[in-house]
């Protein structure tokens, strides 16, 4: 059964993760209108992209070839099935158009296989079911932040909001669960100041420069997601650390510079993402080792 279930939510994935794609682009396009209408001039790397994504912008947010702009029809849409059957070129003009569509619909088919068979919440109640729904609901935003942040170093308000709000149904509901604990209420309000409070410290601090107002709104999402300061700590942690491991190397070998933008939105999901679903067990794993048992 469980079997059946997974590959259920991994074809379910494949059309979130289509979705996801196509909103990422959606959002570009916009913010780039937006842009455009503000009087802010794209710099010369994004001349390009704008000439691209205005196709989309004028097909009213339906989906286009970015490079001849034709209007992609239901088949051309099929997760992954549409891209190797076509050899990821578009059917219209026959251009190549990426990788990026197929890895992020795998991306989340992926997410949501994994996220089912390691749920560590049983099953077998309303409560472990609504908290893996809303789980699987806020891996798509965050997977579409995900991506928009390493492409552009921006993270969408539309999407940061629209997860801050699952955040509250899902803290009202672990709230709900423990009677409104004091213990659990305390538990929330520290794992926002965790994630969130101590990015809003450094906004402050470095005077906008250090990290972006939009970490400071993705951390109380996620903050509100996990619902434990306990994770909310760990999320952090193995968020510096994966950054550590990605970008000092990099520093030293001069790849770069201490002044360069660094997406931070990416590494606080992957912490987010691991804290959820194995948080329980490091955390464990940690006292033993630092108890000695």
């Amino acid at each position: 059964m469980s079997i059946t279930i997974a590959i259920i939510l991994g074809i379910v994935g494949l059309f979130f993760g289509s979705f996801a794609g196509a909103s990422v682009w959606r959002l570009r396009a916009r913010q780039l209108r937006a842009d455009e209408k503000s009087g802010e001039k794209p710099s010369a790397k994004e001349v390009h992209e704008v000439a691209k994504l205005k196709r989309q912008a004028v097909h009213k947010d339906r989906s286009v070839c970015l490079h001849c702009g034709h209007t992609l029809q239901w088949y051309d849409l099929i997760p992954l099935i549409s891209w190797l059957s076509l050899q990821g070129k578009c059917r219209y003009c026959g251009k190549f158009i990426g990788y990026f569509e197929p890895v992020i619909e795998l991306g989340v088919a992926g997410v949501f296989v994994v996220s089912y068979l390691f749920w560590p919440i049983p099953l077998t109640t309303w409560f472990g079911e609504a908290q893996l729904g809303i789980w699987l609901c806020a891996i798509v935003g965050l997977v579409i932040l995900f991506a928009y942040d390493m492409k552009w170093f921006l993270l969408p308000n539309p999407i940061v909001f629209t997860l801050i709000g699952l955040g509250v149904v899902n803290a009202t509901l672990v709230l709900v669960e423990s009677k409104f604990a004091r213990g659990q209420i305390v538990s929330i309000f520290s794992a926002c100041m965790v994630l969130s409070g101590i990015y809003y410290f450094i906004y402050v601090l470095s005077r906008y420069q250090w990290v972006g107002f939009g970490d400071v709104k993705l951390g109380l999402a996620l903050a509100l997601l996990l619902a434990d300061w306990k994770l909310a700590a760990l999320a952090l942690f193995l968020a510096n650390l994966v950054g550590t491991i990605i970008f000092l190397p990099l520093m030293l070998r001069g790849k770069v510079k201490r002044q360069s933008h660094i997406p931070f939105g990416p590494l606080l999901i992957t912490g987010w993402f691991v804290a959820g679903l194995f948080g329980a067990q490091v955390i464990t794993w940690y006292l033993m080792m630092a108890l000695g048992v």
